[in-house]
């Protein structure tokens, strides 16, 4: 953090002749200060990469290194982070373990450490939330991460800043890619066949209705060799029971089978009489 260094003076002209100007076309822009929802995740990824990221916190009290407010005029908050050739409020998300945390460019740095690949300097909150850690509000630290101060990241950014600076991966900020306005952004990463399944089978898949359940449940029950009739009834009502229970599209057989049945029965009873009768008549 100590490496956060003098810098400032060299940036704070040039990000003051653009605050003004960010500030009236940001205006009620919702940058990090909302929590990370599934609908951020949903926006066009303008640039992936990987990097080092620090961390860092800067509220103007001058304790451990403080350099003062950072140079976006934005006061330091969660999800604030600084980048050494990114345009000011550049958004993304960092991904770390699994964990995915959103950010918005309202810083310049890291410096120095810039040069060896660290090339992003998260806010001492997210870093915390990134590796399970706790942001100390007294030292400004992030405790309970054995003094790790370094993270490998994937980054994800999702709007480029409208002010100066490189629309591409970061570089040093020695370069002063910071100050030079930058008219051929990246080229959006195409979105693959298997990031869409992802997204997609992430949605809950739709239940089946319990009526259509229960309509099957019979059939089922009888593939399966458990259909019993039930006792205490009569013939004819397990036979009327079996009827309406059928499904609909075998209704057409059973009653093709039910009318051949009672014609058999009909013709019976008639000669049954005939020969009554003639026995009758002798």
């Amino acid at each position: 953090m100590s490496a956060r260094f003098g810098m400032r003076s060299f940036t704070l002209l040039a990000s003051a002749a653009i605050i003004g100007a960010v500030t009236l076309g940001t205006g009620g822009t919702a940058h990090a200060d909302n929590d990370f929802t599934e609908k951020f995740l949903e926006k066009q990824p303008l640039l992936k990469g990987s990097t080092t990221a620090s961390y860092y916190w800067d509220d103007a009290s001058g304790r451990n290194g403080d350099t003062g407010l950072p140079a976006s005029g934005k006061p330091m908050q969660k999800g604030l982070a600084a980048s050494p050739s990114w345009p000011l409020f550049t958004e993304g998300y960092v991904v770390y373990k699994g964990k995915k945390e959103p950010f918005f460019v309202g810083d310049r740095g890291p410096g120095t450490p810039s040069n060896r690949g660290v090339m992003l300097d998260l806010d001492a909150k997210t870093f915390a939330a990134l590796t399970g850690g706790r942001f100390n509000s007294s030292s400004l630290t992030v405790n309970g991460i054995g003094g790790e101060g370094h993270i490998k990241v994937d980054y994800v950014i999702t709007k480029w800043g409208p002010g100066v600076g490189k629309k591409n991966h970061p570089v040093a900020f020695a370069t002063g890619a910071w100050g030079r306005k930058d008219r051929n952004p990246a080229k959006a990463p195409v979105v693959t066949a298997v990031e869409k399944t992802e997204k997609t089978e992430k949605k809950a898949e739709p239940k089946q209705a319990p009526a259509l359940v229960a309509e099957k449940a019979p059939e089922k029950a009888a593939e399966q060799g458990q259909a019993k009739p039930q006792q205490g009834k009569a013939p004819e009502a397990e036979l009327a029971a079996a009827v309406t229970t059928r499904e609909p599209r075998s209704n057409g057989a059973g009653a093709i089978a039910v009318v051949g049945g009672l014609a058999l029965l009909g013709g019976g009873l008639f000669l049954g009489r005939v020969r009554l009768r003639r026995a009758t008549e002798r």
